[in-house]
Parts: structure tokens; C-alpha cells; sequence
């Protein structure tokens, strides 16, 4: 489906413009992972729901809020991931994480990981160097075990 405007992007009306997006995709979303989970499907697919940014827990201008880089949330399920569980957490304010932080790096380890990949071992040859998905220094993305049902991921 092609959207003419980006609904998710709050800069204006943030308290009802999330509310009216997320009230339109929580029942299909549900419905998604019910009906992967009623077919068997769900231990071998991965669902990533998630978005570029989070958003300031300030205003912006009247009404509306900005992009973060610095906390957001996300869900997964199925794939290898742990059913249940809520990881991390900002500071009381909702502007930073301070508790369990994930970056980027560390969560693409992990969705790899989950799908059975080791992300140290997948590289690619790009300009003469072996490069990988998850940084260019082979040591600073970690798999978070804590995200992981422990099964071992997908084969």
C-alpha cells in the first residue's frame, strides 16, 4: 500500500496522531502473530516491529515531538526471540536509555543470531576489506542473550 504521508512521523498532534496509527495497526499486528503461531509458523519466522527513531519526550513546537536516537521501544516475536519479556529502560524523564541498553550494533547482532546467523562470521568483501553487518570492528557488537529463547535460532 502506498501512503501519500508518513502517519508515524509526530511532529504535529503527537498524542493523537500516534494514538489513531497504533489504534489501525494493533489488531492486524496481533492478528499476524496469532495466525503465524496457528499455522506453526512463529518459531521459524522472525517479526520485527519497530521504527528508525524514537521520539523526545518533549514538546515540539505546540504539540508535536521530535526524532530520538537516544531511547525507543520495539517488539519482536517468534524467530528464536523470548516470548514475554521486557528489556531495558530510560531515565525517568523517557529521554535516554540507561538500563540494559541495546544499540543498534548490538541488535542486529542478536536478530542475526536469532535467525541462526553468527554476525563475526558473516562478512562481505566491500573496497578490498572484509566487512560484516554489525560494525567494522569485529568486537564491539554483542549478541544480547537475555533477547534470545535459547533454542539456538532458526536453522
Amino acid at each position: 500500500m502506498y501512503l501519500k504521508s508518513q502517519p508515524w512521523d509526530t511532529h504535529n498532534d503527537n498524542a493523537n496522531a500516534t494514538r489513531k496509527v497504533a489504534g489501525e495497526i494493533d489488531q492486524p499486528s496481533a492478528a499476524l502473530v496469532r495466525d503465524l503461531k496457528a499455522r506453526g509458523l512463529l518459531d521459524s519466522t522472525l517479526v520485527v516491529w519497530m521504527g528508525e527513531f524514537g521520539r523526545t519526550p518533549v514538546s515540539q513546537g505546540a504539540n508535536g515531538r521530535d526524532h530520538s536516537r537516544r531511547g525507543f521501544s520495539l517488539w519482536l516475536a517468534g524467530g528464536g526471540i523470548r516470548g514475554g519479556y521486557a528489556h531495558g529502560a530510560t531515565d525517568e524523564f523517557g529521554y535516554e536509555s540507561v538500563e540494559q541498553v541495546v544499540t543498534m550494533h548490538d541488535l542486529h547482532a542478536t536478530l542475526l543470531a536469532a535467525l541462526g546467523l553468527d554476525h563475526l562470521r558473516l562478512t562481505f568483501d566491500h573496497e578490498g576489506r572484509r566487512e560484516n553487518l554489525t560494525d567494522s570492528d569485529l568486537t564491539r557488537a554483542r549478541v544480547v542473550k537475555e533477547l534470545l529463547d535459547g533454542s539456538g535460532g532458526t536453522p
